[in-house]
């Protein structure tokens, strides 16, 4: 299972053209079943959503309302592997935000196995990718004098997860 105690899912998304919005979210949860084989696990990851922190709390009161998450209507995004490609470093599955499901590809890269002091088993691994928010119907956006665009359409994702199987 994911270890939430060490696990962050965070984004960044260009603002303004000339700066970055960085943002994590606080819960996360789900399972990872490993078969003999790493490339046949089963990836399944839920991030609720109410837990978005950008370190400015009337921008994740924004964030958590109709404009982006709508989390009135659903307050969880999910991840859930089709296939892992080894070889390429890949993780590919569905991505669920806003009642719409679309394919995402991210880069991943195992990190290890260890024993923790408690005796339980922990494996840690990372991965990064990159969402278009309009495929999700996030389409708030506002025109700037200069031409330019409030935020990019572009949500790049970095992802740090430390499973956890507890001792006997």
């Amino acid at each position: 299972m994911v270890d939430p105690a060490h696990t962050i899912v965070s984004f960044r998304v260009r603002h303004l053209g000339i700066s970055r919005i960085r943002g994590t979210f606080r819960t996360v949860t789900g399972s990872v079943k490993i078969a003999n084989e790493l490339g046949s696990a089963l990836i399944d990851i839920k991030i609720d959503l109410t837990s978005v922190d950008t370190n400015n709390e009337k921008r994740d009161g924004h964030l958590q309302g109709p404009d982006f998450f709508d989390v009135e209507n659903d307050s969880t995004m999910r991840f859930a592997s089709t296939s892992i490609d080894v070889e390429r470093g890949t993780i590919t599955g569905d991505l669920t935000l806003r009642g719409t499901t679309r394919p995402i590809e991210l880069r991943a890269e195992f990190h290890g196995v260890d024993t923790d002091h408690y005796g339980n088993t922990k494996a840690g691994f990372s991965a990064t990718g990159a969402l278009d928010r309009t495929d999700f119907g996030i389409d708030f956006q506002v025109a700037l004098d200069s031409g330019g665009i409030l935020l990019a359409n572009e949500i790049k994702l970095e992802i740090d997860v430390q499973l956890l199987q507890p001792a006997d």
